[in-house]
């Protein structure tokens, strides 16, 4: 370690741009992992809040809640409990005079189920009756406000803001909540229908005709873009990682080769291997740790001034993967040199 910080002392310009390069790849992965788990929140923002395990639905609509329509007859046999909550769910979009034109997900509930009891509200309170919406909290931020009367899909009914919400996203579409009755007006079907399906805090295990339950991760999984963006941001935050150890590794071993002769020196005065060993392991490291401290304070900085718009999340398990996997990077790096300074020859310093 002594002779690993005496190098570094001495060479301030090479190492430091060692250091750079590994605080812009740490860098680079603190945002790539924050914006994953940013956009993967907005994704299942709801379906979390929901105390989701199970979820029924229609068994063609290819796992899609969207897509999925229940009628009394699908129904005539699930045994509802109070851990069941009815869902209806349209896209929409909410347009109001002053403010920007707003693309949503419509949600209707039934006030006597659990999801309706459990909605977290910012401000405001709940939709009670079938002129109202309670919309999640990004809606303010877009300069909503409560009272403000907007319509939905073109219609000249004007629906009333009462609340905002919460955890209010699906899909990366903000929630607006409203009654089942404004549902089944909004998506006009056979008056039989029910709901498009229904959300369980139990582990169901329920199949009739043309119904099927589902777990909570095979329905995540077939949201729109939710596993195609999570697997294009594990591949690139993988590769980050690659590079940063064939970074390490060729920098460590390009200075290795620059000082033989001084290794050959050392070795003929006495010096064991190991201990060059360990002072080259022991300068990957310094420099891994510096560079991925640097860039997680930069981190942080960034994540205060970031607007509330931009789906960033740094969860202290983004911290403390990264840190661990740039350590293992830098330790992997230091030893790609150790066979030339094992082959280091004494004689040639004499």
């Amino acid at each position: 370690m002594f002779l690993a910080l005496k190098e570094i002392k001495y060479e301030k310009l090479r190492y430091g741009l060692i250091t750079l390069m590994i605080f812009l790849i740490a860098y680079l992965i603190f945002m790539l992992s924050s914006l994953a788990v940013g956009l993967a929140s907005e994704n299942t923002q709801a379906v979390n809040s929901w105390q989701t395990q199970s979820v029924v639905l229609n068994d063609n609509s290819n796992v899609s809640l969207s897509q999925s329509l229940l009628t009394k007859e699908n129904l005539k046999d699930f045994k509802k409990t109070k851990n069941d909550s009815y869902i209806g769910i349209v896209p929409i979009v909410m347009k109001e005079k002053k403010h920007q034109t707003v693309s949503a997900q419509f949600i209707g509930l039934n006030k006597d189920e659990y999801i309706y009891k459990d909605l977290e509200v910012v401000s405001g309170r709940k939709a009670k009756h079938n002129d109202e919406i309670a919309v999640d909290q990004i809606l303010w931020n877009r300069g909503y406000r409560l009272g403000d009367k907007v319509t939905l899909n073109g219609s000249d009914q004007k629906y009333k803001i009462v609340g905002f919400l919460k955890n209010a996203k699906i899909n990366i579409a903000p929630i607006a909540y409203g009654t089942m009755a404004t549902w089944k007006k909004l998506r006009p079907m056979a008056p039989n229908v029910e709901a498009s399906g229904i959300i369980s805090k139990n582990n169901l295990d329920f199949k009739a005709k043309n119904v099927k339950s589902y777990d909570k991760q095979t329905f995540i999984n077939k949201l729109p873009g939710y596993t195609a963006q999570n697997s294009t941001f594990e591949l690139m935050i993988g590769f980050l990682f690659v590079i940063s150890l064939i970074v390490i590794a060729v920098f460590l071993y390009i200075l290795t080769i620059q000082k033989m002769p001084n290794y050959a020196v050392l070795r003929a005065q006495g010096i064991p291997s190991k201990t060059l060993i360990g002072a080259t392991i022991s300068q990957s490291l310094i420099l891994v740790i510096l560079g991925t401290v640097l860039a997680y304070l930069l981190m942080l900085l960034t994540v205060s001034v970031m607007p509330a718009t931009v789906p960033i999340d740094f969860a202290p398990w983004i911290m403390i993967s990264t840190f661990i996997g740039m350590i293992l990077m830098g330790a992997i790096g230091g030893l790609i040199p150790i066979r030339s300074i094992l082959k280091v020859d004494p004689s040639k310093a004499v």
